[in-house]
């Protein structure tokens, strides 16, 4: 694992984004069980790394994060930053009560705001897109992953009820 080849706009983004986001989450009002809450954060990371394995900067290579194609320690500080969204994700969707009616408008807009993000990123450069990928093509993933995310978590829910 290399440390950086620069300390850069990058790394001080990261760091920012991470304060922030960290922030927020830390002060929203307890909605969900700690439990719960900590598998959202681990479940933030554990997705974002899949997808960034394999059609980042693994089997297919579609973008790469930072500025080597090398893993390192702001690399990981990156996927740190996929945890909040998750918790905030499943937080808000118990917040506003998300049922059947309302779940696919739900996902659609988180979907959105997930590309608002990876392009955010990539006007950063944190994110670099290589080999013919498009931003457009996330909303996919992100329609995917979400739709999991809703699913596990009614999963646990229900296991809990029962």
């Amino acid at each position: 694992m290399i440390q950086w080849e620069s300390f850069d706009k990058n790394e001080i983004w990261i760091l920012i984004l991470l304060v922030i986001t960290y922030i927020i989450a830390g002060l929203l009002p307890k909605k969900l069980p700690r439990n719960i809450a900590l598998l959202s954060f681990l479940w933030g990371i554990a997705s974002g790394m899949l997808f960034d394995f394999t059609i980042g900067g693994g089997l297919l290579d579609y973008y790469k994060v930072n500025d080597t194609h090398g893993y390192g320690i702001f690399d990981f500080l990156y996927y740190l930053l996929f945890a909040p969204f998750s918790y905030y994700f499943i937080y808000f969707y118990e917040k506003f009560e998300i049922n059947k009616k309302s779940f696919v408008w739900y996902v659609l807009g988180w979907s959105i705001l997930g590309l608002g993000m990876n392009w955010f990123l990539s006007k950063l450069g944190i994110i670099h897109f290589q080999h013919g990928y498009k931003l457009s093509y996330s909303f996919s993933v992100f329609l995917f992953i979400q739709t999991i995310t809703i699913l596990y978590y009614e999963l646990i829910k229900y296991r809990k009820k029962g």
